[in-house]
């Protein structure tokens, strides 16, 4: 009987440096089929007539001018050719705008010169193992990679697969990252896995919450204190900015922080040196910031409630989350992830999720995004009844505010049509008393009615509640 010998993944590398493409071969030859090219020309024939190339190595000479655009279309002609390729390529510098621009066009990583062996190996295995466990797949494959024993950055849509590749990349450098995007949509899962990424993953990883202390505590808690800075302060105590030195600071929820504190960041981000709190002498740091706030900042900036110079030193390089409703084809994975998740954490089998039930997941708004559906997730698998989950979730189209001043966007039978009303006017009753007790503070009212503020705002102008009208609504029987 014959065995069918399998093949050794087959490596293309492009590029005009002899030296360099001798190195590559020599590196990878023992393991692969490696064949090398100096014009595109033949590269592209080559690709044209065979499906045999896995990896593509690819020598990037960008910079201003022709270089740069010769150089993208080139990517764009051979991503034209093979669009499920990975191409890995190799570059002097680092131009984020440039490099993002690339990976638009389909680059899949970016070793920077100079390089080693080991640079070579882990992009090549890398980038093989995710086709190998794709291989005859759909174009959006489900990846979930540990960071932590409790996180995990999940992704399978294109979107994220493209969001992940960008991580990689500016992994790879020092520059701050400012992550943008609603509450619940997964920056701070971003910002652990571009630590894990960088070459300071082996240091320290320290979160901060500037929307969770007023301004005197959270500058202390960034920059320590002197003794006898404050009443109670009765030994110096460093902050988290010291603690974190070679490693990265999460500044979660930038576009709370008080402007006197903005001043002192923008000076760390200049020069990397502060002074504790009372203190005297200045102290150095090398610390990687990674900035995320949920707020429109370019709007903070207009009404001077955020320092621009500041945001333009946070924003070496932006990513955008996108919301949970723009890529729903994500719900069902993550809703298996998390009921795997809540499962294992109590000892027991996964409930199963039934396709009305899923159905309704996918068709919910999510104004909460991926923590709302954790939430979801882990009540259901309490409760253990579907219907009342079901009953709790809101159609996407009735959720939209351009549907909710009239018409029937969807057709509901009557009782149950008369259950929703009589829902939403005691649960309006309830967040406008809520609000009403809290002097109209909506980051108090979110706590107290346990719901995010994001779902908050939302449910304000579902139901149109203002200070002035509540006088008008009935009380709550």
């Amino acid at each position: 009987m014959k065995t069918q010998m399998r093949r050794s993944p087959q490596i293309a590398a492009l590029g005009t440096d002899p030296a360099l493409l001798d190195y590559v071969h020599r590196i990878l030859s023992d393991r692969f089929q490696v064949n090398l090219f100096t014009a595109p020309a033949d590269l592209t024939a080559s690709l044209q007539e065979s499906n045999s190339a896995d990896l593509l190595l690819m020598d990037w000479h960008g910079g201003n001018g022709n270089g740069r655009e010769d150089a993208l279309r080139r990517l764009a002609g051979i991503r034209a050719i093979k669009p499920s390729l990975p191409i890995v390529l190799f570059a002097r510098a680092v131009d984020m705008k440039e490099v993002l621009q690339a990976t638009r066009l389909g680059a899949s990583d970016v070793i920077l010169k100079p390089f080693v062996k080991i640079d070579v190996d882990n992009a090549v295995e890398q980038h093989l193992r995710h086709c190998g466990a794709n291989a005859g797949a759909g174009e959006d494959q489900v990846q979930e990679i540990p960071l932590d024993e409790d996180t995990t950055f999940v992704l399978s849509s294109r979107r994220m697969h493209e969001l992940e590749a960008q991580c990689r990349l500016v992994a790879r450098t020092d520059i701050p990252v400012l992550i943008l995007g609603e509450s619940g949509t997964g920056k701070e899962v971003a910002t652990l896995f571009i630590h894990k990424m960088s070459a300071r993953s082996n240091r320290s990883f320290l979160k901060v919450n500037c929307a969770a202390m007023p301004a005197d505590l959270l500058e202390s808690e960034l920059f320590g204190y002197e003794q006898g800075a404050f009443t109670g302060a009765v030994k110096s105590k460093p902050g988290k900015f010291e603690l974190c030195n070679g490693g990265t600071i999460f500044l979660d929820e930038i576009g709370e922080m008080p402007a006197a504190l903005q001043a002192k960041l923008l000076q760390v981000l200049q020069d990397g040196t502060f002074a504790r709190l009372g203190g005297r002498f200045t102290i150095r740091v090398n610390v990687r910031v990674i900035a995320a706030t949920n707020l429109d900042i370019k709007e903070a900036i207009a009404q001077k409630k955020f320092r621009e110079d500041l945001y333009y030193r946070l924003n070496g390089f932006t990513l955008k989350m996108p919301p949970l409703r723009e890529r729903s084809e994500e719900i069902p994975v993550f809703a298996h992830y998390f009921m795997r998740k809540v499962a294992a954490k109590h000892g027991s089998m996964p409930l199963p999720i039934s396709p009305i039930l899923m159905q309704a997941l996918c068709s919910h708004y999510w104004p909460g995004n991926l923590r709302e559906l954790e939430n979801i997730i882990k009540r259901y698998f309490i409760l253990g009844d579907e219907q009342a989950i079901i009953s709790d979730l809101r159609p996407m189209q009735l959720a939209s505010p351009a549907s909710s001043g009239g018409g029937d966007t969807i057709a509901v039978p009557g009782l149950k049509r008369l259950v929703k009303s009589i829902k939403g006017d005691a649960e309006s009753v309830a967040i406008a008393q809520t609000l009403e007790g809290t002097g109209w503070n909506r980051k108090a009212a979110a706590s107290k009615l346990q719901i995010s503020y994001k779902a908050l705002l939302y449910k304000i102008k579902q139901y149109n509640l203002s200070p002035a009208e509540r006088q008008q609504r009935p009380s709550a029987l």
